[in-house]
């Protein structure tokens, strides 16, 4: 979402930082060019003003401008200022469960937003990071299939939604959602409210009708970051009419300017408590300011890479082949857990993004062949070999290999430029194994994956960085 910011913000700083020194006319120079690209990313005039001034204060005095790096100095001030401005250090993200149960949970939003697919996420958040039993109930009587269509996301979540009654209204269904939630023993209730496409007084009405009755603890707002500065109007109006907890931005992963999220805290003094990040269930990430202004910064965003790993890689699974990979073995079968590892991590570009020093690699990898789709591809190539091939990939030679492409849906040219990627990673294995095992990886990469500067060493759950590399690249 941050990528045109990003860009612009580097350039800047890569001026300051390419200096020995800075007098404060250099300093001026670069926070105009920082106002005019906070405008340029739709951020709300009057929070660019506030921002400008804070860093201007700070970054022209006599310790940055003679300090022994003051360039560094300055992206660390425009850094911290950028982390206050989303909702400071200690800005704790997610949704607040510190009430008696069943804790009542309002959405509320406009039409397309993603309100009741947010629902859905956080429902199966709830329930799968929390261990929360978890109750949803659809009060959209307006727009057609909005109930059977949380009843589907409840079914694909295995999360429990109260059953449609035909005709009953809202403030009636949520009585009814509350007292099921207190009898059948819930830790949670969340209310799915009607939207409308602009905001009216009869959408208010209603919504605020059923604060009244449910009482949340937590109302939070569902907003789509690509509608800009709409969104922090539409925030500034439920804050103003219903009064909100939190917000939750959608479709972060989208190409919005980012306007939204640098404004919308800071106007409504409401925070960001969760973004969506791409349409899968479990999509969706708690918005920390700190990690935030780091990916802005293009600093990368190592604790999210990491945190991911950990609720997505099977521990189990990564542990055997990490036993393998020590004894300097690697068969087809490996490269297959280890295809399917990556892919349940999510999309590669938006992972690449997360480490430090790979801005310049992300830009350049947009222009080439990144499609999803290539691992199933690989994916499809491995499980279309008879397990004696998986275990022995010397047993694949010409004929085999037409048969492997037929059914796999490819070519023989690729199924070879795996083969010959599996051959280099088994390569890597042995050598490994006589170095001394995993330890020695880190003499092998220099501390770290090739190019990055070192760092990365195992990933959790005992999985590695990938030896030889997987074809990111074109086919």
């Amino acid at each position: 979402m941050f990528d045109t910011l990003t860009d612009k913000l580097s350039a800047v700083f890569s001026k300051l930082t390419g200096r020995g020194a800075l007098t404060e006319a250099d300093v001026a120079a670069a926070m105009r060019e920082v106002r005019v690209a906070l405008l340029e990313a739709d951020v709300a005039l009057p929070v660019v003003k506030d921002f400008i001034t804070k860093v201007s204060e700070q970054a022209v005095g006599e310790a940055v401008v003679k300090s022994v790096t003051p360039g560094q100095m300055v992206v660390k001030i425009v850094h911290d200022a950028l982390v206050d401005m989303l909702g400071g250090k200690d800005a704790q993200g997610d949704i607040s469960l510190a009430a008696p149960s069943p804790v009542p949970v309002l959405m509320v939003g406009l039409q397309g937003s993603g309100k009741t697919t947010t629902t859905a996420k956080i429902a199966n958040r709830l329930q799968s990071l929390l261990k929360k039993r978890v109750l949803m109930v659809s009060l959209d009587v307006y727009r057609p299939a909005a109930q059977d269509q949380l009843a589907i996301l409840g079914k694909q979540v295995n999360v429990i939604t109260l059953p449609i009654v035909a005709g009953q209204q809202p403030v009636d269904i949520a009585r009814r959602g509350l007292t099921e939630a207190r009898n059948g023993g819930f830790d949670v209730v969340i209310f799915d409210t009607a939207g409308r496409l602009t905001i009216d007084e009869a959408m208010m009405a209603e919504v605020a009708a059923v604060r009244d009755v449910v009482k949340p603890h937590e109302t939070l707002l569902v907003t789509d970051a690509m509608i800009g500065q709409d969104a922090v109007t539409t925030a500034q109006s439920f804050n103003e009419k219903v009064g909100i907890t939190g917000i939750v931005l959608t479709r972060v992963d989208g190409d919005a300017r980012g306007g939204a999220a640098l404004s919308m805290r800071a106007i409504t003094g409401r925070p960001i408590k969760l973004i969506g990040v791409g349409e899968k269930v479990d999509a969706l990430d708690t918005f920390n300011p700190e990690r935030i202004a780091g990916r802005i910064l293009g600093m990368g965003d190592v604790v999210s890479l990491v945190e991911k790993a950990i609720t997505t890689i099977d521990q189990e699974k990564a542990e055997k082949l990490a036993a393998r990979m020590q004894e300097g073995k690697f068969d087809l079968n490996d490269m297959l857990t280890q295809l399917q590892q990556i892919q349940r991590m999510g999309d590669m570009k938006g992972l690449l993004g997360l480490i430090p020093g790979l801005g310049q690699a992300v830009k350049q990898l947009k222009s080439a062949d990144l499609d999803p789709k290539q691992f199933k591809r690989l994916e499809a190539i491995i499980q279309s070999m008879t397990p004696k091939e998986r275990r022995n990939p010397d047993l694949i030679k010409a004929s085999r290999k037409q048969r492997i492409a037929a059914g796999s849906g490819t070519s023989v040219p690729e199924v070879n430029k795996l083969l010959k990627q599996h051959q280099q990673m088994e390569t890597v294995m042995k050598r490994m194994k006589k170095m001394g095992g995993l330890g020695a990886l880190g003499a092998m990469m220099g501390g770290g994956m090739p190019g990055l500067g070192g760092g990365l060493g195992k990933l959790p759950g005992g999985g590695l960085p990938r030896p030889g590399g997987f074809p990111f690249g074109k086919r």
